[in-house]
């Protein structure tokens, strides 16, 4: 954890590193208080990972398909759904 005077002082070193290593930083205050920096990509991902798992109805399809995937007793597709 950086404290707020070393990611001020390195702001562009650290923005630089939580955005191309896709590493969030936590930055604490005097206080004790602390807060995160990262990519919008990886806050977005973040935010749709919260939604999905959140939504009862696509987490009961992802478990149903999960479930045929396992056992192997899913759709198979022809060759025509698969365009070739």
């Amino acid at each position: 954890m950086l404290s707020v005077n070393q990611f001020r002082s390195n702001l562009k070193q650290y923005v630089d590193l939580a955005v191309d290593n896709h590493e969030p930083l936590q930055v604490s205050r005097k206080n004790g208080e602390a807060f995160v920096v990262m990519s919008l990509e990886d806050y977005e991902r973040e935010q749709e990972t919260l939604y999905v798992l959140g939504n009862t109805s696509l987490m009961s399809q992802i478990q149903a398909s999960l479930k045929t995937y396992n056992t192997q007793s899913g759709h198979t597709p022809t060759t025509d759904e698969l365009g070739f």
